[in-house]
């Protein structure tokens, strides 16, 4: 799968990284974070730093770290055990990482975030500014869920769904996803391993989502499925995607130098704005809105706002300014924007004129159920 758009060569440009290291390349199999790995990858982050790049990290190995200190297994599923797990090992990821880039004299800074930091506009902003101060102080931010407050309602789920948030926060150019798999695979490479790797492609090709597959290890969350639905989300700002297996030499300098490692998912979409970007970051809404034919095909073709004579149903608990999912007549999610209306209210006013909204519910807070300007496509 091959197109005539961006290659790795193009890369060499790239001035703003995310790279984003797994759990099963820091922990493997629970034997506890490998400081070797860790010290080779600091270097490199280190060159690309020395050659005018600004880096971000998203790292992972703080539960699997804590899972290891507190003697679990496995990664727990009750979230007081996995918060526990979590604040044990977040600290001694931190002290290994101080002590890989020790000798560099380069200094870093740890970022604890969850869903609701990035889903509220004011901390979103306060998010970006912060990591925007400490590239210009020359601090390598690295940046991890905040699983030890984090509730199940509001974990983002998986760091690469993390990286590729923070790739979209801050425009970035490339976003790295390292694993332990050599890149997306035409199918699973543990089940199939003939199967040829995908070097170029469109994020968004649907035709990726059959090669994902549903691998997940047993101490993080992640997988090709997940490296997928990150590299969409980063291609909405612009951002393209690498994912390559971090055991690789030099896999980051290689990447700099424009080499052809891993698998590039390329952005085919105009970035959207800044505050589209928000908007499309959410990755959780507080309810749904359905739309018919004539609806989906006004808001995917023409731009349009969703009002409410196209809408058929609603349901969840959102109210008025809360994230809301827009789905088409078969289920699927076109959209999603910011609510003018709570959901009851919205319910009253379902396959009704605009004009008929301040005689059902005594008020007019704009004709739309969503204005296209706090709507996002999908």
């Amino acid at each position: 799968m091959t197109d005539a758009r961006p290659c790795h060569s193009a890369l060499v440009g790239a001035h703003l990284w995310v790279v984003k290291i797994g759990s099963a390349l820091l922990a493997s199999d629970g034997e506890g974070l490998d400081t070797s790995r860790m010290a080779d990858w600091c270097r490199q982050i280190v060159a690309l730093a020395v050659s005018g790049r600004r880096v971000v990290l998203v790292s992972s190995g703080a539960v699997a770290e804590g899972c290891r200190q507190l003697g679990f297994v496995r990664r727990p599923a009750a979230i007081h055990a996995l918060q526990a797990a979590a604040a044990v090992g977040q600290s001694r990821l931190i002290e290994a990482y101080e002590r890989a880039f020790k000798d560099s004299g380069r200094r870093i800074a740890s970022v604890l975030l969850t869903h609701d930091d990035l889903a509220n506009r004011e901390r979103y902003l306060n998010a970006r500014a912060t990591l925007t101060t400490l590239l210009d102080l020359g601090v390598v931010p690295i940046i991890n869920e905040n699983d030890s407050v984090a509730t199940e309602e509001i974990k983002l789920g998986d760091n690469d769904t993390l990286a590729g948030m923070v790739a979209s926060l801050l425009s970035a150019d490339l976003l790295v996803l390292l694993t332990d798999q050599d890149g997306l695979h035409e199918a699973d490479p543990r089940q199939h391993p003939e199967a040829p790797l995908v070097q170029e492609a469109a994020a968004a090709d649907a035709r990726l989502d059959a090669m994902a597959g549903k691998s997940v290890g047993h101490l993080g969350r992640g997988g090709m499925v997940t490296k997928l639905a990150a590299a969409r989300l980063a291609a909405l700002s612009g951002t393209h995607t690498v994912i390559a297996n971090g055991t690789t030499e030099a896999v980051l300098r290689r990447l700099a130098a424009g080499g052809q490692v891993g698998t590039l998912l390329w952005a085919d979409l105009a970035p959207l704005d800044a505050r589209k970007r928000w908007l499309a970051g959410h990755l959780r809404g507080k309810g749904e809105m359905h739309v018919d034919t004539g609806a989906a095909a006004a808001i995917v073709h023409r731009g349009m706002s969703i009002l409410p004579a196209g809408v058929t149903a609603a349901n969840g608990t959102f109210r008025r300014g809360d994230m809301v999912r827009v789905l088409d007549v078969g289920g699927s999610e076109i959209a999603k924007g910011l609510a003018n209306y709570d959901v009851s209210e919205t319910r009253r006013l379902l396959g009704r004129k605009s004009s008929e909204i301040e005689n059902i519910l005594g008020y007019v807070d704009g004709p739309e159920l969503i204005h296209r300007d706090n709507l996002v496509l999908l």
